[in-house]
């Protein structure tokens, strides 16, 4: 299955329980799982096997054709890709306040995925380090960040931009009184 439809699946998962007001417990209950797989698979984070997408589903109480319908791969787009600001899907990748995540594009090409995002940290923001089964390349459009790693911290501001491997861990901290706001793009490669 490719990257795309499984940001789609995982993002339609999150939709529906939000629209029926459904928490992560309620899904883990009704489909038989964790608390922990429902909110992974909401991220992104990891791919359920098909008998535990078919009781999500199910737990969400939707139609298995319907759920399907509306996921597509791209496959007849023009080569010139426009995506709206308006269009932008706001997802959440781990637990956290004050960051908010704007997925822009995700496509693969060639032997990687490529996951495009806009990253907004409000002012006194906190949360735990994290890591990324990918290589991170971060732009600051707007406001001061520090990014901290187990052995350093960078400071980046407007107009700066860094390049990682995200497996190494690491947080990054708004040290100003204005919300930062990142472009960041993830390099996912495809493992054979």
């Amino acid at each position: 299955m490719e990257h795309e439809v499984i940001v789609q699946i995982s993002n339609k998962i999150k939709s529906i329980r939000k629209e029926k007001g459904m928490t992560l417990q309620d899904i883990a209950d009704h489909a038989g799982v964790t608390k922990g797989l429902i909110s992974q698979i909401e991220n992104s984070r990891t791919i359920p096997s098909l008998l535990v997408l078919i009781q999500i589903i199910k737990a969400l109480e939707v139609d298995l054709d319907s759920f399907f319908s509306e996921l597509y791969q791209y496959a007849n787009e023009s080569p010139v890709l426009v995506q709206r600001k308006s269009a932008y899907e706001r997802f959440e990748k781990e637990a956290s306040s004050g960051y908010e995540y704007f997925r822009i594009f995700t496509r693969k090409v060639k032997q990687s995925t490529i996951d495009i995002v806009l990253l907004e940290i409000q002012p006194g923001s906190a949360r735990d380090f994290v890591q990324t089964d990918a290589f991170e390349y971060k732009f600051i459009i707007s406001g001061s960040v520090k990014y901290v790693f187990r052995d350093q911290e960078v400071e980046l501001e407007s107009g700066d931009s860094m390049l990682f491997d995200g497996r190494l861990e690491h947080n990054p901290v708004n040290i100003g009184d204005v919300p930062v706001q990142m472009l960041v793009v993830y390099f996912f490669e495809d493992k054979a």
